[in-house]
């Protein structure tokens, strides 16, 4: 397999799908996959057609995280080839994890299967989770003597609070589909393909909404996350004078007057 098939990238509609795509290692992440991933990250971001990105994997997990295996040879991430330094001088703002944090498009990881270390923050880094029956979410960091190291020390205290994430981050315990579901991990799950169709109708639901919107309501959310009730509320503001001179704002109140199905088109 060449490197440029080890990410996939699919455009379906208004649906960019982005598989990861080395089934015979478990998807285990190399050094290429992480150039090729944000760089179709940004192109289903900068795409007007795309609306919604869903992000998964080929074969029977989703991603296992980075390729160990490569790095304990000395030639994967985390190592050099010449196995006497470590590279450390990435370039964070364009690695996958802050890519996809600054999305604005809508993003879906659907959990083919287990999601471990890299993999789970992948996941953990996307706005829906769909997650199979079969899988696993493996938040094994400190079993392995490191810590989540792409986002989830800042995920997982939002999504639970600080108890619940610090008995996930701190037990390294795996994690099957109830229990995400029940902790809030995943918005959906299934165990065959008539469920997995029924859940994935929710990326139908998103794209068929006002794009300009539902990404002015991304944007406004993560930064929300860090900043004051009023300066927000200012923000929103701004915002929402935007798009009431969009097109498609005046197409909304259009369609709810005569009562039929909106027909947004991005602008």
């Amino acid at each position: 397999m060449t490197n440029e098939n080890e990410v996939l990238y699919q455009v379906d509609g208004h649906v960019a799908t982005i598989t990861l795509n080395r089934p015979e290692r478990l998807n285990a992440i190399t050094r290429t996959m992480l150039d090729s991933l944000s760089a179709r990250l940004l192109q289903a971001n900068l795409d007007p057609q795309v609306r919604a990105i869903v992000l998964t994997g080929a074969g029977k997990a989703f991603c296992v995280g980075l390729d160990i295996q490569d790095a304990l040879q000395g030639d994967g991430i985390g190592s050099d080839a010449s196995g006497i330094k470590v590279k450390v001088d990435l370039d964070l703002r364009t690695a996958p994890p802050t890519v996809l944090h600054n999305l604005d498009k809508p993003s879906i990881c659907l959990l083919n299967g287990s999601a471990a270390g890299y993999g789970l923050d992948l996941a953990l880094g996307c706005d829906l989770r769909i997650m199979s029956q079969q899988a696993k979410l493996s938040p094994a960091f400190v079993k392995r003597g490191v810590v989540p190291e792409s986002g989830g020390t800042w995920y997982l205290p939002r999504m639970l609070g600080w108890a619940k994430a610090a008995q996930v981050i701190f037990t390294g315990e795996n994690l099957d589909l109830q229990q995400s579901l029940d902790l809030g991990l995943v918005n959906f799950g299934f165990s065959n393909e008539e469920e997995k169709a029924r859940a994935m109708s929710i990326v139908d639901d998103i794209c068929q909404n006002a794009p300009l919107a539902v990404q002015s309501a991304k944007r406004l959310m993560r930064m929300g996350l860090s900043e004051g009730f009023n300066d927000h509320v200012h923000h929103v503001f701004l915002q929402f004078l935007q798009l009431t001179r969009t097109k498609d704002f005046k197409e909304g109140m259009r369609s709810f007057m005569e009562k039929r199905p909106a027909q947004f088109i991005g602008q």
